[in-house]
């Protein structure tokens, strides 16, 4: 199918890849439907895309990547409504809000995107007050032998 992009202009993406968010985005409650779109040559980044609205993507990226400690439970509501049954199935994004210059770009810990990978329904959480909504983006140092 043939979408419209905020950052890439018309593409085609696969239909068979569109997650759906059955309560849609805090903020953007009727914008259901969306694709995770690849940066190219940057394989931390990408995406999430709303197939219906080109203005509506935000920019994403595993919180694991800023915060190797970064964990919560999911509760068992959101585990039935994403019919998740193993851990394998969850992929966690956060919404990254990106500044000039970079080291003043937020990555948003509080409200994760979990996506089930095998039905392609996802949700956005809000955590209890454990984490910012507005933390900044420190890659964990990677310890080379």
């Amino acid at each position: 199918m043939n979408i419209e992009t905020k950052y890439f202009g018309r593409m085609t993406v696969d239909e068979e890849k569109v997650i759906r968010f059955e309560k849609g985005l805090p903020g953007f409650q009727d914008e259901k439907a969306f694709v995770l779109i690849d940066f190219p040559d940057n394989p931390v980044f990408q995406i999430l895309q709303s197939i219906t609205t080109a203005l509506v993507a935000f920019v994403v990226a595993s919180p694991y990547h800023f915060n190797k400690e970064y964990s919560f439970d999911l509760e068992e509501q959101v585990k039935e409504e994403l019919s998740i049954a193993r851990p394998e199935q969850v992929k966690v994004l956060s919404i990254l809000t990106l500044r000039d210059p970079f080291v003043d770009s937020t990555i948003n810990l509080q409200a994760p995107l979990i996506i089930n990978i095998d039905s392609l329904i996802g949700q956005q959480i809000i955590l209890a007050d454990e984490y910012s909504s507005r933390t900044t983006m420190q890659a964990e140092k990677v310890k080379v032998d």
